[in-house]
């Protein structure tokens, strides 16, 4: 087996009999560690010394006294989110109960960036195992954004981040900066397109989010986000699914649709009302995919039988920003399920 994404905090923590993560204080510990929190040489004493004793103890709720002394009033309330986020992760016992329960409440009141952090872990967990690297790479669009590139009909994804740094520094660090501040000519940066026969090279590179995955129908890329797909609500809900990719909707009875991001779920209901979409909204859809549950007693009645469609989509700015819970808790299951 191959290992990958060490930066995802799967390593600090740990699984217990039903092979969920069990929350750690390691895990908890890292948050800490983050640089939105972290002292910095501007840090009092105060916020100093409450950070050391966080990290002793972390998920501790921090004395209100303490939290007032800071001279920089943002950096308390960073401390009160991230305090009252890590009690809760605690208390909810695996991460996987707390970002279940956090989506089916309804009440999503933490930062973004603390939901990606948990979805790193959740998804290297998931495909912990897994011996196709072209499926590990489709992971990482449930944690990390991506932008698109479409050419002759090709539909690259590639990590918004990555692309950021090398437009920046042209691949190059604080040096590539530097010399494309001063207007120096740098050699152009390709990044490496998965395919099945260079694939493995990701295992030595993941956690580099330098890869590009190639999701055009009916390439293997988009076979591999498929198989993530079902092995996520696996995982979760403890159903079995099939998921393929389709061209099209040509479906008189279509009851159920998902869309995997803002983009296509606005794209999904405008078509199933019957209303026009226009020309740059349907530019935007990239891929379509059919959901067929195995078991169809877990199926909401007016909808077993039938097929449920999902989506994935870019936005105005060519990013494609996944929703990966969408899957959990919309799909047509009964309560009881």
């Amino acid at each position: 087996m191959m290992d990958f994404w060490r930066t995802s905090g799967f390593h600090i923590l740990e699984r217990n009999a039903e092979g969920r993560l069990a929350v750690t204080d390691e895990y908890c510990r890292a948050f800490w560690r983050r640089p939105e929190v972290a002292p910095v040489e501007e840090s009092c004493d105060a916020e100093r010394a409450l950070h050391a004793a966080m990290l002793e103890n972390p998920t501790a709720e921090p004395d209100p006294a303490r939290l007032d002394a800071f001279a920089d009033k943002d950096a308390a309330d960073n401390f009160r989110v991230l305090s009252g986020f890590l009690r809760d992760l605690k208390a909810a016992g695996t991460l996987e109960d707390y970002y279940l329960g956090l989506f089916r409440s309804g009440r999503v009141a933490i930062p973004p960036l603390f939901i990606d952090q948990m979805a790193h872990a959740l998804t290297r967990n998931v495909l912990d195992g897994v011996a196709n690297p072209l499926q590990a790479r489709a992971g990482e669009l449930f944690f990390r954004s991506q932008r698109t590139t479409i050419e002759d009909g090709a539909i690259m994804l590639a990590d918004e981040d990555t692309v950021e740094m090398y437009s920046q520094t042209g691949g190059f660090g604080d040096l590539g900066r530097m010399l494309m501040e001063g207007n120096a000519a740098l050699r152009e940066v390709t990044l490496d397109v998965l395919t099945e026969d260079n694939a493995d090279l990701y295992w030595d590179r993941s956690d580099r989010f330098d890869t590009v995955l190639d999701i055009t129908f009916p390439r293997p890329g988009l076979d591999a986000l498929c198989r993530a797909m079902e092995v996520w609500i696996g995982h979760f809900l403890g159903m079995e699914t099939r998921i393929h990719p389709v061209q099209s909707i040509s479906d008189e009875k279509w009851r159920w649709h998902i869309g995997l991001d803002s983009t296509a779920t606005a794209i999904l209901n405008t078509l199933y009302q019957g209303e026009d979409v226009s020309e740059d909204q349907m530019s935007r859809l990239l891929s379509l995919f059919r959901l067929e549950i195995k078991d169809q007693a877990l199926v909401l009645d007016d909808v077993a039988g039938k097929p449920v469609y999902l989506a994935l989509a870019m936005d105005a700015t060519d990013r494609v920003q996944m929703k990966p819970q969408n899957l959990l808790v919309n799909l047509p299951l009964k309560r009881s399920a």
